[in-house]
């Protein structure tokens, strides 16, 4: 047996007695168990430290040492850093107002709650330095609270197979309007949507914003999207929310872009294709004034070769950006 496979060997060894000890182990006794020096054991009971949960008792003038749990459980258990990544996203939900928020909160909360207490006080140490100094970004955009428990009806109705019922009322509306719709989907971001199609007609499906809904209930009517329904092939087939016909959109990248370029992603479909030191960047997709918006970051390191339609797009909002600087004059 090589070095490495032996060195492994004695480790999966007193992982196993030190999980099988009930008044657990000294160093001593573990030495002799491998048949090995003690500065020895002491660099595999180090390694062990780092992955299981080995308790320390003493036992007059004797340490000795016992994994508590099962060694299955030291791999379900979330370690600090992991904890500390979902508190993070809590927080910036928070901020944001995500909907999303108040079931990873309760997600944190039972997460914590298994940890025994000693658990606890050693991953309380760690987990307040780790949140303490991260944070998930908060981008500029939509400042929108919408309903945790509209939410929850949603996804109730989903599971259910339900159609849900809500009053809506869009911005250009002076009052709500009653809506019964098959949930086929929600699309979580800064604004949450529910995507839905009217039943027993041929449209399309949808977006309707949480925020603006009221009055959100499980109608109680059985309904859901076709088997073959794949939202993730539905988003794909615009830039951003907005859906309309697509284009074939084609980007040439100059050379002092490329690197930066390859690195980015336009659209989920994207296509590179080399230009001499150029390169060319192809898709299928609508929402082109989200797409314009997008390109404005850009600018001076890409072409757009087409298709016209982007073009007269941009020029509309390079008009309309021109008016931030000097206003039209009546």
């Amino acid at each position: 047996m090589t070095n490495r496979l032996g060195n492994l060997d004695r480790t999966l060894k007193l992982v196993h007695a030190l999980t099988q000890s009930i008044e657990g182990l000294s160093l001593d006794e573990m030495a002799a168990l491998l048949g090995v020096n003690r500065r020895t054991v002491e660099r595999l009971r180090n390694v062990i430290l780092l992955h299981f949960d080995l308790e320390e008792a003493v036992d007059g003038r004797i340490k000795r040492f016992r994994i508590k749990d099962s060694p299955g459980r030291a791999y379900a258990r979330p370690n600090a850093a992991e904890v500390a990544a979902l508190q993070s996203v809590v927080e910036a939900g928070r901020t944001d107002g995500t909907p999303n928020t108040e079931a990873l909160e309760k997600l944190l909360s039972k997460i914590k709650i298994a940890f025994d207490s000693a658990e606890r006080r050693r991953l309380d140490n760690d987990l307040d330095l780790l949140t303490r100094l991260q944070r998930s970004r908060v981008a500029a955009g939509p400042a929108v609270i919408a309903s945790p428990k509209d939410l929850t009806t949603i996804q109730s109705a989903i599971l259910a197979a339900h159609c849900v019922e809500f009053d809506y009322q869009p911005d250009w509306a002076a009052e709500p309007s009653w809506r019964r719709v098959i949930p086929y989907g929600l699309i979580h971001g800064p604004i949450t949507y529910l995507l839905g199609k009217m039943p027993g007609r041929d449209d399309p499906p949808f977006t309707f914003r949480l925020d603006r809904m009221s009055n959100v209930r499980d109608s109680g009517i059985v309904d859901c999207p076709p088997d073959d329904w794949d939202i993730d092939e539905w988003m794909a087939r615009s830039f951003g929310i907005w859906h309309e016909p697509d284009h074939e959109i084609i980007l040439r990248v100059l050379p002092q872009a490329v690197g930066r370029a390859r690195a980015w992603r336009f659209h989920p479909q994207q296509q590179f294709e080399e230009a001499g030191e150029e390169l060319l960047v192809r898709f299928r997709s609508g929402g082109l004034f989200e797409l314009a918006n997008h390109l404005f970051g850009w600018a001076g390191d890409l072409v757009i070769e087409g298709p016209e339609a982007l073009k007269d797009m941009m020029e509309t909002r390079l008009a309309a950006a021109q008016e931030m600087l000097r206003p039209h004059m009546s």
